[in-house]
């Protein structure tokens, strides 16, 4: 399991909904089925999972730094 294209998928799939709710909004005015409270809870849940992949790729490069690291301590460099 990597978490780093799981984080990626994560990334495109937020992204897609953010933008499929933001073209629904500017469509507003000619489609009367649209709600403008839905779309906004749509953004903001967009921009959370957003927020929330781009957390787990931070601590997966942290996480590596770290291994490097220990590695690079033990005596086993990586390159």
């Amino acid at each position: 399991m990597d978490p780093l294209n799981i984080a990626r998928a994560g990334l495109m799939a937020a992204s897609n909904a953010f933008q499929v709710s933001a073209v629904r909004t500017a469509n507003m005015n000619t489609d009367a089925s649209v709600d403008p409270a839905q779309e906004a809870v749509s953004q903001i849940s967009a921009k959370t999972q957003f927020s929330a992949n781009l957390g787990v790729i931070k601590v997966s490069d942290e996480m590596w730094r770290s291994l490097i690291q220990v590695q690079e301590a033990a005596g086993n460099p990586t390159a």
